[in-house]
């Protein structure tokens, strides 16, 4: 597990310690990808509708995989 999460910290994949709402899934994907957090919660909710079920199973996955922000004062 450290090793997935040492690589998608490199990617710039990590969720946000500021703006989380539920785990800093949708925070961290719309900053990875120069997003605004809600723009990144919206197009979630819209591929909800449109491909029912499937983010139910990814978003838990993400959140297990995705490495939380370091604190300010500790760097790894």
């Amino acid at each position: 597990m450290a090793s997935v999460h040492t690589t998608l910290r490199s990617q710039g994949l990590v969720r946000p310690r500021q703006g989380r709402l539920l785990a800093g899934v949708c925070a961290g994907l719309g900053r990875r990808f120069g997003l605004d957090a809600n723009v990144a919660r919206l197009l979630f909710v819209v591929v909800l509708l449109v491909i029912p079920g499937s983010q139910l199973l990814i978003y838990p996955i993400l959140w297990l995989l995705m490495p939380s922000e370091p604190d300010a004062y500790y760097q790894a």
